[in-house]
């Protein structure tokens, strides 16, 4: 195509997306100068030069009950999207996960005739598996970075690229701050970090038990990875309660702790990939989970535990998830090194099955290859 730029839109909904999109847009961009990009997302899509749309935080939401209080909010900026998509008349779509959302927008896509290429795919294998016959039926191209994803869609006659974890790219990316504690005030106590989450709600239902452990552990500080994405009020429990917060600073925070709790998502993973031990842990409203208990058909909820295929670390669940479950693991990740050891054995195993190549790389690759 000589000359001709090529337009592409790309649709993220939540931060790890984000990142990741804004990670698979500089690899595009890197390749092919001549590439434009629109689409939804947040502040890393748009430092990566994306034309911003839709700004993903007017639009997020979590949890059965949330999601249906929210659905006229969420049909508005989706007929905003689809309107867009049409006025921009991109050569491709890049979907990066936010199933629900990016999956109605696959088959409009599909339906005016538009390519559509699915980044971290919806975790169809999780919960009501026949999303994978629409998987296959309103995508192009399917790129996974979960080392079991494409056994699961073959079954379904679908060809998914496994192209590696994302994660491994902004771990890349990071340089640790020379001066972390003196930046952020915070004394030499060893440090355990309390990794609560990115979106409102979640971090409001996990907070108060996170911080709830603090006192039971005079001779460590506990220092919240924090968002400046989310309203300063969110963190106000933590702030009475003397606690340090850190923001945007969740890789520093990482390499200098001892120990984490972390609200189940992809900070397990990232966690884990920072070899620091940890205690995963999740709560949603009784409804929510209600539902989810019977939709969900695996085993764990936690990606550490998913990719290794068994425990490696501890979830406490809704009514596991107490302040005396929480005292009685960080007491064993602090004082018993074979705990701690097994732990760190599984996270060999993980890295070992993900693989270290740039997903960003190698999707942009695939990506470029059918635009052309």
């Amino acid at each position: 195509m000589p000359g001709k730029s090529l337009k592409l839109y790309i649709i993220s909904g939540e931060r790890s997306g984000d990142m990741h999109a804004s990670n698979l847009v500089l690899a595009l961009k890197t390749k092919e100068p001549r590439i434009e990009v629109r689409g939804m997302g947040g502040k890393f899509s748009k430092e990566a030069g994306v034309e911003l749309a839709v700004d993903y935080a007017e639009v997020a939401l979590m949890g059965f009950l949330e999601v249906v209080l929210g659905f006229r909010k969420v049909l508005k900026y989706l007929n905003l999207v689809k309107k867009d998509i049409l006025e921009y008349r991109p050569d491709g779509i890049v979907l990066v996960d936010y199933g629900g959302f990016n999956m109605k927008i696959a088959k409009f896509a599909k339906e005016h005739g538009i390519p559509v290429h699915y980044y971290i795919p919806p975790k169809v294998w999780a919960w009501n598996q026949k999303r994978a016959f629409k998987l296959k039926k309103f995508t192009d191209h399917v790129y996974s970075i979960l080392p079991f994803e494409p056994a699961f869609f073959k079954s379904y006659e679908m060809d998914v690229n496994y192209v590696g974890n994302p994660l491994f790219d902004e771990i890349k990316k990071f340089t640790p701050h020379d001066f972390f504690f003196q930046k952020n005030e915070i004394s030499y106590q060893p440090i355990i970090a309390l990794l609560p989450g990115s979106r409102t709600q979640e971090v409001t239902a996990m907070l108060d038990k996170m911080i709830s452990l603090s006192s039971s552990f005079p001779q460590a500080q506990f220092v919240i990875a924090a968002v400046d994405s989310l309203d300063e009020s969110v963190y106000a429990p933590a702030i009475r309660a003397g606690l340090k917060l850190v923001y945007n600073q969740t890789y520093d925070l990482l390499s200098h702790a001892v120990a984490a709790v972390v609200t189940s998502g992809t900070a397990t993973l990232e966690t884990a990939l920072f070899r620091v031990p940890q205690i995963v842990v999740y709560e949603t409203s009784p409804v929510t989970y209600f539902f989810a208990k019977r939709l969900v058909k695996i085993d764990f909820i936690s990606l550490v535990n998913l990719i290794a295929e068994k425990e490696v670390v501890k979830e406490l669940i809704q009514d596991e998830f107490s302040i005396e479950n929480l005292k009685k693991e960080l007491n064993l990740i602090l004082s018993n090194p074979v705990y701690k050891g097994h732990m760190l054995q599984g996270y060999d195993l993980i890295k070992e099955r993900l693989g270290e190549t740039s997903a960003s790389e190698n999707t942009a690759d695939l990506i470029l290859n059918t635009l052309h």
